[in-house]
């Protein structure tokens, strides 16, 4: 008989620790709904709550010409990323990888600078330098300016991630494929990598969300996404709060629904690898 699984880094809560649990639960639900409807009051006094400055919102011109248009400006941008970002990462990865050290060395330098700048760094810099070099039109400059910008710091993420994801599986894996006549890179491809992007899918969706997000940076750059015609939206009608809200909640559906997906994908590849 197998003896129950216990934690290694703490004991099972006893009766009074999870009666305590449960009661600091429950103060936290009563200081956060207290939160909620001190904010409500609070907005409600100041006048933010009122239908005007909502109704705005169920005009279809204003999803039409504003809101609908920066969406698709948003996951335009945030699709692209997210192409070349795994492009980039993957090519990267395989370099961080490689025992040639002279293309070890450059791809290390190359992943860790584009990691630690900024992402809205890079995007200024880029979009200043496109829009006075003359290689792209200048009203395009912001659209490459964010992809550049998502690419180079999220793919730099995403090799990071092949890294430690190939370093993390057990040795034999490695061991087996030059056992059978591969190469060190033949292995890499055909048997680490794979096992390592669907151990690291999790990671990886979270930093597909990243991009979804970050590409709303776009909007200091002029770049015209959700959250730049939102703001258009909301200067015109003298309703800037409830327009952020409205784009808040639209980014919320997004990413809960690229979640979902993650989690579909995950499953459906768990499933399959159990067969």
């Amino acid at each position: 008989m197998s003896a129950p699984k216990q934690s290694v880094l703490f004991d099972a809560p006893g009766p009074k620790a999870k009666r305590r649990i449960m009661l600091l639960n429950i103060v936290g639900v009563l200081v956060l709904a207290g939160l909620v409807v001190y904010l409500v009051i609070g907005l409600n006094a100041a006048g933010q709550l009122v239908p005007e400055k909502w109704n705005v919102f169920l005009k279809g011109t204003v999803w039409s010409d504003y809101l609908l248009p920066g969406l698709l400006k948003t996951l335009q941008s945030a699709a692209i990323s997210i192409v070349t970002s795994l492009i980039f990462g993957f090519l990267f990865g395989m370099g961080r990888l490689s025992h040639n050290k002279v293309l070890n060395w450059i791809s290390t330098v190359i992943v860790e600078f584009f990691r630690a700048v900024p992402v809205l760094l890079m995007m200024l810099f880029l979009w200043i330098m496109l829009a006075r070099s003359g290689w792209v039109e200048a009203q395009d400059s912001p659209f490459y300016a964010v992809v550049i910008g998502l690419t180079l710091y999220n793919g730099s993420v995403i090799a990071e991630l092949i890294r430690s994801g190939v370093h993390g599986l057990p040795r034999g894996q490695r061991e087996a494929g030059i056992a059978i006549g591969l190469t060190r890179s033949q292995s890499l491809r055909l048997i680490e990598i794979p096992q390592a992007l669907t151990a690291m899918l999790p990671a990886l969706i979270s930093q597909f969300i990243v991009i979804l997000k970050d590409s709303a940076l776009g909007y200091i750059i002029n770049y015209n996404e959700l959250l730049f015609n939102g703001k258009l939206v909301g200067t015109g009608n003298s309703n800037l709060f409830q327009s952020l809200v409205i784009v808040a909640l639209v980014f919320i559906i997004l990413n809960f629904a690229l979640s979902k997906l993650a989690a579909m994908v995950s499953a459906r590849l768990s499933s399959r690898g159990q067969k």
